[in-house]
């Protein structure tokens, strides 16, 4: 891939041919991200939303920098450097607290429909903005998945209303989402390494996050091992590596699709609750599902005009 100084529409590259270590790569992260819900709610009533972000930003940056160094750390132009950090502490920093902040205030059905608004946010954003086009398959896939993320929503929303400042912060992590995802593929066809720049954009949101270090001792001090740990978890797996493996996907995949792939994990989600919290899910929600699963099926589909 090109590289360039400037992260200009000229530098957009095409997506390059995927293959199986591509889909490998997304379904760690998928599963791995899919995970961390279990892990938020081990932790979540022992950390508030700026320590439980601090530790895990801390520990996932401890471990993309071993990643980093073994891999062999690349500087991206530094031209792009004042992005790198923008995308950083906006992806690591801001989307993290809004989203444990809103996961406080509603119930998770409600937070996983506002916050999965990003992927189509990212499907029509990267379509006119990074000039991917708008294929068949993600438009009529990516709504299908919605639609799914939808219904496992209505079953578990409670019955009191929403809370406004939960919907906010919530509205705001898909924002986050979306941004950063865009952002993150600009810079990568800009030509940043994508385990350094995930590397420097994880420092960056650790360091924005340090006003809450005392905050993480006083919950370090009370909390009991075992939420800590969770915490730890959070850090090594669905950070470090799962955004490892977002970065080599988004690299060699298109924004809208790589985001759309996502819509696999409250299907993922689901399963991993009933097989370790022992929550068994409603027709409903297996409905819901089967159709995030189709939804991100028909996206991955390559369909091809028929010659006039």
């Amino acid at each position: 891939m090109p590289k360039t100084d400037l992260p200009s529409d000229a530098a957009v590259a095409p997506p390059r041919r995927q293959g199986p270590l591509v889909l490998a790569a997304a379904l760690v992260t998928v599963v791995l991200w899919a995970s961390a819900f279990i892990g938020i709610r081990g932790a979540g009533p022992h950390f508030d939303p700026g320590a439980l972000a601090l530790l895990r930003m801390a520990v996932g940056s401890a471990v993309l920098a071993i990643i980093a160094v073994r891999h062999g750390i690349r500087l991206p132009p530094r031209r792009t450097w004042w992005l790198i950090a923008v995308w950083g502490v906006g992806w690591f920093c801001v989307y993290n607290l809004a989203l444990n902040a809103a996961e406080r205030t509603l119930d998770a059905g409600t937070a996983a429909m506002v916050v999965n608004l990003a992927p189509l946010m990212v499907v029509v954003f990267s379509g006119l903005f990074l000039r991917e086009g708008f294929p068949r398959p993600l438009l009529i896939g990516a709504p299908i998945a919605f639609l799914g993320v939808v219904l496992i929503g209505m079953n578990s929303t409670s019955t009191a209303g929403p809370d406004i400042t939960g919907l906010l912060l919530a509205l705001l992590a898909a924002v986050m989402y979306a941004g950063c995802t865009l952002v993150q593929k600009r810079l990568l066809n800009a030509g940043s390494d994508a385990t350094t720049l995930t590397f420097l954009g994880a420092v960056a949101g650790t360091i924005a996050l340090l006003p809450w270090t005392g905050s993480l001792i006083d919950a370090v001090g009370s909390a009991p091992l075992g939420s800590t740990l969770w915490v730890v978890y959070l850090g090594v797996f669905p950070t470090a590596i799962a955004f490892t493996t977002w970065a080599f996907v988004l690299q060699r995949s298109t924004a809208g699709q790589t985001s759309a792939t996502t819509y696999v994990v409250p299907a993922i989600a689901i399963l991993l609750s009933w097989a370790i919290l022992g929550e068994v899910p409603t027709p409903l929600m297996f409905l819901g599902g089967a159709l995030c699963l189709l939804g991100v099926l028909v996206t991955r589909m390559r369909w091809r005009r028929r010659a006039s």
